[in-house]
């Protein structure tokens, strides 16, 4: 490249970066800006980036908004592979004493998802094998927060979240209180790891690249409580095979990975729950951890 194409490419980039020099009373909003312009003009410059190239991602983009609806959401998903989701997440739940970790949000999450109390079922009939989940809700201090919300939300055994049927269904999310002590429980289903969403852009640039196109198994957890940071997290099953090959969005961390003790179907229930015959079950305990929140 000739001194004189540099001189171009680079005054071009100082020139968008001088665009937002008056952004009116929002200096955050012009470092963001700025500084966006700054890495975009260097990676296209480094990269050499083709028309074609910058075709093909525009049309990635359109087709990503074009199948984003309220139940699904293509752009995070996207946000997801890329690794984005997992840094934003660990820029903004700086490491506080024992607190949980935090991982991914992902793409299917509901809002006003049914009340249960303690020690009822989220599974809604969905296919999969019944799972007893319990733990406690704690600050840094090893005090219980009691009436901390505990939002929940997994997939069935088949792979999918009710928001992928069209009938409206739900299944498989909930949300319930912690007790006056801390604790919580409930009966959801034994995680299992599936693809995600086929139909879609994402998936096809995974294929691609010949990375892996599916999340190991977990079941997701949004905890919060006054007083307390907002903790989105997972748990993730001990010994799943797909541990080994790799999480699509890279929301695995080794203090979330739980052991799943299965049961047979003649053991009995934690709170005498009747199973159907021949039956199954696994139970887990997760210990959740709150940090403070923020002043």
């Amino acid at each position: 490249m000739t001194g004189e194409q540099e001189r171009r490419e680079q005054e071009l980039t100082d020139r968008v970066v001088a665009s937002f020099e008056n952004t009116p009373g929002n200096p955050r909003l012009k470092y963001l800006m700025e500084t966006l312009v700054k890495h975009v003009h260097a990676f296209v410059r480094e990269v050499r980036l083709t028309k074609h190239e910058w075709n093909a991602w525009i049309d990635f983009l359109t087709r990503a908004g074009h199948i984003t609806d309220d139940r699904r959401q293509e752009v995070v998903l996207m946000s997801d592979i890329l690794g984005i989701s997992m840094q934003t997440i660990a820029v903004n739940n700086e490491a506080y004493k024992d607190a949980t970790e935090a991982t991914a949000f992902g793409p299917f999450f509901v809002n006003d998802a049914p009340l249960i109390e303690n020690g009822g079922d989220i599974s809604g009939g969905a296919p999969g094998e019944p799972s007893w989940i319990e733990g406690s809700v704690r600050d840094t201090e090893g005090r219980p927060i009691p009436i901390a919300r505990i939002e929940v939300w997994e997939a069935d055994d088949e792979g999918l979240y009710d928001v992928q049927h069209d009938d409206g269904r739900v299944y498989g999310r909930a949300h319930l209180f912690s007790d006056n002590d801390g604790n919580y429980s409930f009966w959801g289903l034994t995680p299992t790891p599936y693809p995600i969403p086929s139909d879609g852009p994402v998936e096809q640039l995974l294929e691609a690249v010949g990375r892996s196109t599916y999340r190991a198994a977990h079941l997701h957890f949004m905890v919060s409580a006054e007083g307390y940071r907002t903790l989105v997290t997972h748990i993730f099953v001990d010994g799943d095979p797909q541990l080994d090959r790799g999480d699509s969005v890279f929301g695995v961390k080794d203090s979330l990975i739980k052991k799943f003790t299965h049961h047979e179907a003649d053991e009995a229930t934690p709170n005498g729950r009747a199973l159907p015959e021949g039956q199954t079950w696994s139970h887990v305990r997760f210990d959740i951890v709150l940090a403070p929140g923020d002043d």
